[in-house]
């Protein structure tokens, strides 16, 4: 019972993981377009350098960026 109650244990840690390392992938796949990809891989990249991209920080990161480049000021310039 309790060998069950381990190997259910890791299997689920291991599935976790596996979402957490594919989801980023999936999102800027799924929601990025193809033109703003590589901008938006340069960016995560320099956000997040660990091994395992911490998702929703990088996420928001990167929404600020494209915000601020789609309103024309600078990333860390004075607001309108």
């Amino acid at each position: 019972m309790i060998v069950a109650a381990v190997a259910l244990l890791v299997m689920f840690l291991l599935v976790v993981e596996l979402v957490a390392a594919i989801a980023p992938i999936l999102i800027i796949v799924t929601l990025v377009p193809r033109e703003d990809r590589p901008a938006l891989a340069h960016l995560l990249a320099q956000v997040d350098s660990s091994r395992r991209l911490r998702l929703w920080p990088a996420l928001r990161a990167a929404a600020a960026r494209r915000r601020s480049l789609l309103s024309g000021r600078s990333p860390g310039g004075p607001r309108r």
